[in-house]
């Protein structure tokens, strides 16, 4: 996911949660370095349409509401408290003037900037975001990714107009991640009394872009906020965006995405795969943006409430009937690395040591666990047990197919029946949260490690920990490395956690990938957040 988030893709969307480890303000910790941004030399330019894809479908533009992959069109809608230096990983205060941290780490108290307004003219207050925390935790809203990641507050109190108190159930070093992503970001109260249900399609931000209009399966299209002077700190422009409007265009299909980049129809394609990244790297029409996607690697999740994943030898047969190598260079052409661990080489806890208790590709091995849990092959020549078949299915999306039938492969040839499901984007993360599936392909986008908190501590089934996991161990560790803020001894408590998964086998990570974003050179100034580009900064050349 991409927090995506959150790759789920979408409903992953994209968690991106980074450790602070300030007392009393923020300040950086270790983890990916981004993309290098646009080398421009032009002069900038007002005026003129910048048009980005996106492979996600928006599912809605209540950023409450959301499982995610919406998060190229309300993030450029709303802002944040606080804003994440995407190369020093420190916060800066974005919405808020200042912030304090108690030392008992339980107490947040933000003072505003003066001056902002929601789109609609409505003043933002420290009013303003009670209301959004009471709308969000209100079981009616049924909000989903947000209420989550809000999970660690008590209680929200208004001191003034101009500030506020955040009360914590228990010390948390990530909340501050949550604090820079959209998911707390204000929402006009005012809109959503006069919209009602229809509040998503009408969202109201205080971000530099407003809604003009979507047409579901085509895309949005937003227009320059022209009250817009409470810039992002790692902005250059600190006002209103130099382009008159920014369109978000839904195209699921990467070839139909390639094709429009290249027929110039689209600027910019998010999430490019890697096998198309080769013809763009040296065509001066175009610059290639990556980094290394930090988070969950991409892995095969097993669904642990389905009798099949609840015996050990299973889970581990299947970690090692799979060839990550042969993966990576079929469905990356080479561009990404073998994952070991629950954490990618550009997430912080990441640790080299844990790969030995990782697992090899064998085959021979894996046969000898299964037939020892009873899965034997039959006369037709597929795993049976009491007279069941081991027959599965796996969901993912367009994206993961090519992974999704070299798994189907892999674990065919030991007798394993693998039917595939290919569903876009949004049916497919419905389904999983459904929990309708039995094995599935997704990586999770996240600068923090408490990510493996949202994807496996037992409190977070029906949200984010979609396979059913139950460990009281694991819960223990996840729950340790929240609360601990000590780098070192916060880190030791993610790699504890990772071997407990490991040992287990509850997961079987696949690959780490690199996340690309192909732009057209007649488009300047595009730039990393700590979550994706923007383009506050951004024009249109000649």
């Amino acid at each position: 996911m991409k927090n995506n988030k959150r790759p789920l893709h979408g409903f992953i969307v994209c968690l991106l949660v980074t450790v602070c480890m300030s007392m009393v303000v923020g300040c950086g910790t270790q983890s990916a370095t981004p993309s290098p941004n646009q080398q421009v030399t032009d002069k900038p330019k007002t005026g003129g349409t910048i048009t980005v894809a996106s492979p996600y479908e928006v599912d809605t533009l209540d950023v409450h509401k959301t499982t995610g992959g919406n998060e190229s069109v309300t993030w450029n809608l709303g802002a944040s408290l606080l804003s994440k230096d995407p190369v020093t990983k420190e916060y800066k205060p974005y919405l808020a003037s200042s912030y304090k941290i108690s030392e008992d780490k339980k107490t947040l108290i933000f003072f505003l900037r003066s001056g902002i307004t929601f789109h609609d003219g409505t003043p933002l207050t420290a009013q303003s975001f009670k209301d959004n925390f009471d709308r969000i935790m209100d079981p009616k809203t049924k909000a989903t990714a947000a209420l989550a990641n809000l999970s660690p507050v008590k209680n929200i109190k208004v001191l003034n107009d101009r500030s506020f108190m955040i009360e914590l159930h228990e010390p948390n070093a990530a909340f501050l991640d949550t604090l820079s992503t959209g998911d707390f970001q204000p929402l006009s109260m005012k809109a959503i009394e006069k919209y009602g249900e229809d509040y998503g399609r009408n969202p109201v931000g205080v971000g530099p872009w407003k809604f003009e209009s979507w047409k579901p399966g085509e895309g949005v299209t937003l227009v320059r906020n022209e009250d817009y002077q409470w810039g992002d700190p790692n902005f250059e422009n600190q006002g209103p965006p130099r382009v008159d409007k920014l369109v978000v265009k839904t195209i699921p299909d990467f070839q139909v995405m390639t094709s429009a980049l290249e027929s110039g129809s689209i600027d910019i394609a998010f999430d490019v795969p890697a096998k198309d990244i080769k013809k763009y790297r040296n065509n001066p029409k175009y610059q290639v943006l990556e980094r290394m996607r930090p988070g969950v690697p991409l892995s095969l999740w097993m669904n642990l409430t389905k009798p099949e994943f609840q015996d050990i030898q299973v889970r581990k047969a299947f970690n090692m009937l799979v060839n990550k190598q042969a993966m990576i260079q079929a469905a990356l052409m080479g561009e990404g690395e073998v994952a070991q661990t629950l954490l990618s080489p550009a997430t912080l806890g990441y640790d080299k040591s844990l790969e030995k208790y990782g697992y090899e590709n064998n085959a021979d091995e894996a046969k000898k666990l299964l037939d020892a849990a009873g899965w034997k092959v039959n006369s037709n020549g597929f795993r049976e047990k009491n007279g069941k078949t081991l027959t599965l299915t796996m969901l993912t999306m367009p994206k993961y197919e090519k992974t999704a039938q070299l798994t189907q492969a892999m674990l065919g040839e030991v007798g394993i029946k693998i039917n595939i499901q290919n569903l876009e984007s949004a049916a497919w993360e419905e389904e999983l949260l459904k929990g309708n599936f039995d094995v599935t392909l997704m990586a999770y986008t996240a600068e923090d490690p408490d990510v493996l908190y949202q994807m496996f501590h037992s409190s977070q089934i029906g949200a984010f920990n979609i396979i059913g996991l139950k460990d009281g161990i694991l819960d223990s560790l996840l729950t340790k490395g929240r609360i601990t803020f000590e780098l070192n001894a916060r880190k030791q408590a993610y790699v504890e956690a990772q071997k407990r998964l490991l040992k287990q086998a509850y997961i079987v990570p696949l690959y780490a990938e690199r996340y690309f974003t192909v732009v057209n050179s007649r488009v300047k100034g595009v730039k990393w957040t700590s979550l994706m580009p923007a383009f506050n900064d951004s024009w249109v050349g000649n």
